[in-house]
């Protein structure tokens, strides 16, 4: 195993759930200076999730529950505004909650061949929901 689940969640993951973040800010007619002092990054990040350049490798959108939290959020954030470490948390919980239901599997494959989805259940055991319950 070359690339772990962590390095997947950070430079995969997290960035994919932030785009699509982004994508529902702008959905909701929000121009990209509007987005980026709501989420505390700069407009030139904004612009490049909206152009793809960042968080592309994986399609968030086609997990509908996950996609349905971030609509959620995007939500929340216009109506709250919370602060920086709120959003990071959110966040952070997103992206292990997709690990955790074994969504990253296949593209974990995709990008280290040394990684059997089969007979890897490394984030399912960590992140997934019995995991959590225990942790609580």
């Amino acid at each position: 195993m070359k690339t772990n689940a962590f390095e997947v969640a950070s430079r995969y993951v997290y960035p994919a759930i932030r785009r699509r973040l982004v994508e529902h800010l702008r959905e909701k007619g929000l121009k990209q200076t509007e987005i980026a002092e709501l989420l505390h990054i700069t407009q030139s990040a904004v612009s490049r999730y909206l152009r793809e350049e960042r968080g592309k490798l994986i399609d968030v959108s086609s997990f509908p529950d996950i996609d349905g939290k971030i609509a959620e959020l995007a939500d929340e954030i216009i109506k709250e505004k919370p602060g920086e470490y709120e959003i990071h948390t959110e966040l952070v919980k997103l992206s292990l909650e997709f690990l955790g239901k074994g969504y990253g599997c296949s593209f974990h494959a995709e990008i280290d061949p040394e990684i059997d989805p089969k007979e890897c259940r490394v984030c399912i055991e960590l992140f997934g929901e019995s995991q959590s319950k225990r942790r609580s």
